[in-house]
């Protein structure tokens, strides 16, 4: 028997991963419905490689009789439209900001935190990390188990396709304006993103921090730790897909670069691609489209007690979005939370 599965903002660049992704990971669907705001309502999108859906109108969609629901339509629609459709009896799975942080909400990547989900939520909903949180959790993870991770400093150089796919065409845009000659055009960022880097992704925080810098922190610490301090500078890059991350992390006890590298070895989810040879290393180029997250240039950080660096990149659209959606279903299929036809 499989479930009635929604999928919420399946116009945008997500949406679409979602879809690609329940399709090849073969999860037990007896029906998916494509939902977008009411401009997107009569559209066409693929769902696998015979399937082609009618996008519906959100705002019109009555969510009863659906067993999960994966939204990424942006916080604000999801805010209106993730308690509707918890309240019909849907499991909701958001990706957005919107509910995160909020009490009796799980915040979950299956490979660190699967426990989260061990029973249905009361509100519901279940909460997919920030993109940039996701990868660098999943490589803390099996290094907590061994040291126990106290401190983290971390630099993100963060894909344009995390923001949409206006902000993909603005790059492209202004990438070819460089070419012919023309002022770019800024709409999506704040200054110039082709050729340039920002080092500011969400809005500006009353101590300087940025709202995404922000999110690393506070994320890290419900998903994996409470007593984890984490600092972040959170950069967009001329990148089409993919993020990478400069962690250092401070540990609580002694670990070794040997036994970092083994434990990350054996960690679901975790791709080691450290030679120390000319490129002997992950980059986004190479690593789109890939579920792994990808960790290199594992070291020693000299700096500090029981200090470690290494470098991780991971497909933000997949492992930063829809596959850890989808994980997260397959987890509650899995241990019985989801039922078909019934929540």
């Amino acid at each position: 028997m499989g479930y009635r599965v929604a999928v919420v903002g399946a116009t945008g660049a997500v949406g679409r991963e979602i879809l690609k992704t329940l399709a090849e990971r073969d999860f037990p669907v007896s029906e998916v419905v494509a939902l977008a705001s009411g401009r997107s309502a009569g559209a066409e999108i693929s769902f696998g490689e015979k399937t082609v859906l009618k996008v519906r109108d959100l705002e019109r969609f009555d969510f009863t009789g659906v067993d999960v629901a994966l939204f990424s339509p942006g916080a604000a629609v999801s805010a209106i439209h993730a308690p509707r459709a918890a309240a019909a009896g849907c499991l909701v799975i958001d990706n957005t900001s919107q509910f995160r942080m909020e009490p009796g909400v799980p915040l979950v990547v299956p490979e660190v935190n699967p426990h989260a989900i061990a029973k249905r939520p009361k509100k519901g909903i279940i909460a997919n990390p920030n993109c940039s949180t996701i990868q660098m959790v999943v490589a803390l993870h099996p290094l907590h188990d061994i040291a126990k991770v106290k401190r983290v400093v971390v630099a993100t150089y963060q894909a344009v396709s995390g923001a949409g796919k206006e902000a993909m065409d603005e790059l492209w845009s202004q990438t070819r304006a460089v070419f012919v000659n023309d002022p770019p055009v800024v709409e999506q960022f704040t200054k110039p993103i082709a050729f340039n880097v920002i080092p500011h992704i969400d809005r500006f925080m009353d101590d300087g921090a940025t709202k995404e810098e922000w999110k690393m922190a506070v994320e890290t610490r419900k998903i994996l730790d409470p007593d984890i301090q984490v600092v972040a500078t959170c950069v967009r890059v001329p990148v089409m897909i993919g993020h990478a991350e400069a962690v250092h992390v401070e540990f609580e006890r002694p670990i070794t670069e040997r036994q970092a590298r083994e434990a990350l070895r054996d960690a679901p989810g975790i791709t080691v691609l450290d030679t120390r040879d000319d490129g002997g290393y992950a980059t986004p180029l190479e690593i789109a489209g890939e579920d792994a997250v990808f960790v290199s240039r594992i070291r020693r950080d000299p700096t500090v007690p029981n200090g470690l660096a290494f470098w991780c990149v991971a497909d933000n659209l997949r492992k930063g979005a829809a596959l850890n959606a989808v994980q997260i279903a397959e987890e509650v299929h899995r241990n019985g939370v989801l039922k078909a036809g019934g929540g």
